[in-house]
C-alpha cells in the first residue's frame, strides 16, 4: 500500500511511465478526432451537427455522448452504419468536444443508447433520405427506383451507373433538418444491429497503445498539485486557510510556484515529482471546525435532520389495511456512503491563455463542465473548449470535473498548460460520494397470503451535485466561494416506487438538504436505485416468508406486466430455482441458500431479475457468492456481447458495494483514503455469472448501464436469509455484520 506519507521518488517513478502526445492550444487531439472546429452548426436539430460524409465514402459521426469504457463507441457506430446501409468500418466517431459535437448533456443515467442512440438513428435515417434525393436528381430517376448498398446508390433492376455517398455531397455539409418522424429501417432487415461487432477500443487498450487522459502531454506543460484542508470529503468544508510558508518549498528544484485563491491552494512545478514534493512539504496553517457526526450514529443522525418531505405515491388506505391485516411487519434498511472505485485516480490538462481556455478532461459532460469552468475562471463560455479524453472509467460523478477545475485554475495563474494528476488519497477522500440512505418499510399480509399494504419512508439527500454550469459545484469553486454545492432533489427516489401492484401503497420521501449531508453527495451508479431496490426486494422477501410463500411465486403473484414475469421466469429457469418457502437448514459449518430479486429500472426502462446462490461460513460470518444468473430485457439489443459485458460489470461492481464497500469517517473527514481502508471485490471473489438476454427487436432500445446493479444486493441478502435465517438489512454484508445479526 502506498500512502501519502510513504510516497517516495523511487515508488513514484515506477508508476509514472507515460506516452508523450504533443497537443497544443489549437487542439491537435481534436484533429485526430475529426478535424479542427468547423463552421458548421452544432444545433441538434440540424443534420450537419451529427454526420459528415467524406469524399472517400466514409462517415464521421459527432456524438456528445462519450465512451466511458462501456462499449458505446462501437454500439453507436453500429446504429449509424445500419441506417445508412454502410459497412461498420466506414464509420468514425468523434465524441465529447464542445467545438465539434452537439450538446447531449451528460453520459449518464443509462441514456446513451436509449436517447443518444435514438438521436443518431434518426439523423442517419434522415441523411439516407437526403442522399437518395440527391441521387434521384443526379441519376434522373424517381426515389422509389433507387436502392442503397455499401455506401452506393443505384437504380433498381437497371444497368445505370451507381453513385457513392461521397460523390453526391462532394465534401459539403448536410443542410437539412433532422426529421423526427423519418422512416427508420425495419429491424427485420438488420445486418449489423443485433450482432456482436468487436469493440473498436479493445485492441489499443489491450496492447498498451491507447491514449488515456493520463497520457496527454502538451508542449510547455507544467505539473500541479492541490493542497486541501483536513476536513476531507465534507460537504461543508469548515476550514479556513490562515497562512502559507512559501519558503518551505523554496529548496525544491523545478521552479515551484505557489498558487492561492481564497481557500484554494496549489503548487506548480516543471516536473511532476517536484510538484508532489512541494505539495507534501509546503507548510500550511488551517483553522478547522470539526462538525461531522460520529459514524456510529450516522443513520439516526440522517433521520433526525430537518427534511423537505414529499408524498410521492399514495393509493388506497394504507393505515386501515395495516390495522385490519392478520399479519404485519416493519423493517429498516440502511446504506452507507460509497465511492466510485476508479482504479486510476482522476487527471486533466488545461491550457489557459488570457481569456482562451482548452481543457482535456475525462468528464461525463463537456458542456455542463464548460459552463462551470467559465464561471470559475471569469471568462466567456464561448471561449472555453472542453475535449473529452477517456480516463480510468466511472459510473457517476467522480473526481473528473474537479481535477479539470484544479488544472484550469493553476494554468490561469501561471499562463502555461498545467497537468494535474490526483493521488489515490485525493480520489478516495475528495471525490463526491454515493449518498447514505435510510429506508423504513411497513407491510401487511391478508388472509389469502397477498400483500395488503405497503408503506415506505425514505431519507435521502440529492444524488446529483454535478457542475451543470455552477462553479460552486466544483471542489475548487467550493473552496474559493466557501459555499456548499447546489442541486435539487434528484435521484433519491429512483426505484423507490415498487413495480408490484398493491391496492394500498404509500411512498414518502424525506429529502435531506445538501448542507446537512455529512459527506459531499452526488451521482454513483444507479443513484438511489440500488438503495431503494435493496430495501424493496429484501422487504418483499420478508413478506413472502411471513406468508410462508415461495419468494419467486410471491413476486409473480403481484405482477401484471408480461415482460416483468418473463425476466423472473427466465432467471429462475436458468438458475434451477427450488420452489417453496425457506426450510430451516441443518446445522453445519457452511450454509448454502438461494435468493432472487427483480426490478424494472426507474419503473419504465430495462427489466432485470437476478438469482443468486451464496454460501455462508457460520463460524466466521464470511459470505461468498457462488453463482449469479441475470435475465435482462432492454428491448432491442444493439450488440449482444457488449450488453453481456455491461451486465457482468454491473454484477461485479454491485458485489463489492454489497459485501465490502463503506466510507469510514470521523468528526473531521473521510478516513477511507486507500484500498486497505476501502476494500473492493477481488478476482478470486467473483462468482460464476450467467446472462440470459431477452431481445425484443421491435421494442425501443433502453439503457443497460445501471439496471442490473440494483437487483444484486437484494438477491444476495435474500440468499443469505434462505441459507441461515439471518436477515441483513445494513450494507455492507461484512462477516462482523452477519455475526452481529446472527447473535441471539
Amino acid at each position: 500500500m502506498i500512502t501519502k506519507a510513504s510516497m517516495s521518488r523511487r515508488v513514484f517513478l515506477k508508476g509514472s511511465a507515460a506516452l508523450v502526445v504533443g497537443i497544443g492550444l489549437s487542439g491537435s487531439l481534436g484533429k485526430a478526432q475529426g478535424g479542427e472546429a468547423l463552421s458548421r452548426s452544432l444545433n441538434p436539430g440540424d443534420l450537419e451537427a451529427w454526420l459528415a460524409v467524406l469524399p472517400d465514402n466514409t462517415v464521421t459521426v459527432y456524438s456528445g455522448k462519450v465512451e466511458l469504457g462501456t462499449g458505446v463507441d462501437t454500439a453507436l457506430r453500429q446504429i449509424v452504419a445500419e441506417e445508412l446501409y454502410l459497412p461498420f468500418s466506414a464509420i468514425t466517431l468523434v465524441q465529447g468536444d464542445t467545438a465539434l459535437t452537439p450538446n447531449q448533456g451528460y453520459t449518464a443515467g443509462s441514456q446513451t443508447i436509449q436517447v443518444g442512440g435514438s438521436q443518431l438513428r434518426k439523423a442517419a435515417a434522415t441523411a439516407r433520405q437526403a442522399l437518395l434525393q440527391l441521387a434521384a436528381k443526379k441519376l434522373g430517376v424517381s426515389l422509389d427506383q433507387l436502392v442503397t448498398k455499401g455506401g452506393y446508390i443505384s437504380p433498381q433492376n437497371s444497368a445505370s451507373p451507381r453513385v457513392s455517398y461521397g460523390a453526391l455531397l462532394g465534401g459539403q455539409q448536410f443542410h437539412y433538418a433532422v426529421d423526427p418522424n423519418v422512416k427508420l429501417k425495419d429491424p427485420s432487415q438488420y445486418t449489423l444491429v443485433g450482432t456482436s461487432v468487436p469493440r473498436v477500443d479493445i485492441p489499443a487498450k489491450a496492447s498498451g497503445k491507447f491514449t488515456y487522459v493520463q497520457d496527454v502531454r502538451v508542449p510547455g506543460m507544467l505539473h500541479g498539485r492541490v493542497i486541501r484542508p483536513p476536513t476531507t470529503g465534507a460537504t461543508t468544508i469548515n476550514a479556513t486557510l490562515e497562512g502559507v510558508d512559501e519558503s518551505s518549498v523554496a529548496q525544491i528544484p523545478g521552479g515551484v510556484k505557489v498558487v492561492r485563491k481564497g481557500n484554494f491552494l496549489g503548487v506548480v512545478a516543471e516536473t511532476e515529482w517536484a510538484a508532489i514534493q512541494a505539495a507534501q512539504q509546503l507548510k500550511v496553517r488551517w483553522s478547522v471546525e470539526k462538525t461531522l457526526p460520529q459514524m456510529g450514529t450516522l443513520y439516526n443522525y440522517l433521520q433526525g435532520l430537518k427534511t423537505s418531505d414529499q408524498t410521492e405515491l399514495h393509493t388506497g388506505d394504507v393505515e386501515a389495511a395495516l390495522a385490519a391485516s392478520p399479519q404485519s411487519l416493519h423493517a429498516t434498511y440502511q446504506w452507507p456512503y460509497q465511492i466510485h472505485d476508479s482504479i486510476g485516480p482522476s487527471c486533466a490538462v488545461a491550457d489557459v491563455r488570457g481569456d482562451q481556455v482548452v481543457c482535456w478532461s475525462p468528464t461525463q459532460g463537456v458542456y455542463p463542465l464548460r459552463g462551470a469552468l467559465a464561471q470559475l475562471l471569469g471568462v466567456p463560455e464561448r471561449n472555453v473548449r472542453v475535449i473529452y479524453v477517456e480516463g480510468s472509467g466511472c459510473y457517476g460523478h467522480n473526481g473528473a470535473d474537479d481535477v479539470t477545475a484544479d488544472a484550469a485554475l493553476l494554468s490561469q495563474a501561471v499562463g502555461r498548460p498545467v497537468r494535474v494528476q490526483w493521488m489515490r488519497w485525493d480520489e478516495h477522500g475528495w471525490a463526491p460520494k454515493g449518498p447514505a440512505m435510510v429506508m423504513k418499510l411497513r407491510g401487511a399480509i391478508d388472509a389469502r397470503g397477498n400483500v395488503a399494504a405497503w408503506d415506505n419512508a425514505v431519507w435521502t439527500p440529492t444524488h446529483s451535485t454535478r457542475p451543470s454550469g455552477e462553479a460552486r459545484n466544483l471542489l475548487a469553486g467550493n473552496l474559493i466561494a466557501q459555499q456548499v454545492p447546489t442541486g435539487g432533489p434528484v435521484g433519491g427516489d429512483r426505484n423507490a416506487p415498487v413495480y408490484y401492484r398493491f391496492a394500498n401503497n404509500r411512498l414518502v420521501l424525506h429529502w435531506i438538504p445538501i448542507a446537512s449531508s455529512p459527506l459531499r453527495p452526488s451521482a454513483l451508479r444507479s443513484l438511489g436505485g440500488v438503495q431503494n431496490t435493496f430495501a424493496n426486494e429484501s422487504f418483499m422477501d420478508e413478506l413472502a416468508a411471513l406468508a410462508k410463500a415461495d419468494p419467486l411465486q410471491f413476486r409473480l403473484n403481484h405482477l401484471d406486466d408480461p415482460r416483468a414475469v418473463a425476466v423472473l421466469q427466465a432467471s429462475a429457469e436458468r438458475f434451477g430455482w427450488k420452489s417453496g418457502p425457506r426450510k430451516a437448514s441443518s446445522v453445519s459449518d457452511i450454509a448454502i441458500g438461494q435468493g432472487i430479486a427483480f426490478a424494472r429500472y426507474e419503473g419504465r426502462n430495462a427489466y432485470v431479475a437476478a438469482a443468486a446462490e451464496v454460501e455462508v461460513e457460520l463460524k466466521s460470518g464470511a459470505i461468498r457468492v457462488r453463482r449469479i444468473v441475470v435475465a435482462h430485457d432492454c428491448g432491442l439489443v444493439i450488440n449482444p456481447d457488449g450488453l453481456r459485458n455491461q451486465i457482468e460489470g454491473n454484477v461485479v461492481q454491485a458485489l463489492g458495494r454489497t459485501l465490502k464497500e463503506e466510507v469510514r469517517f470521523d468528526s473531521q473527514g473521510v478516513q477511507s483514503t486507500d484500498w486497505s481502508s476501502y476494500p473492493i471485490i477481488t478476482f478470486p471473489e467473483v462468482p460464476t455469472v450467467e446472462v440470459v438476454l431477452i431481445d425484443r427487436p421491435h421494442e425501443p432500445a433502453v439503457g443497460a448501464g445501471e439496471a442490473t446493479t440494483v437487483v444484486i444486493p437484494g438477491a444476495i441478502g435474500n440468499a443469505v436469509f434462505d441459507a441461515t435465517g439471518v436477515r441483513l438489512r445494513t450494507v455492507p454484508f461484512t462477516p462482523q455484520q452477519f455475526l452481529a445479526q446472527a447473535s441471539p
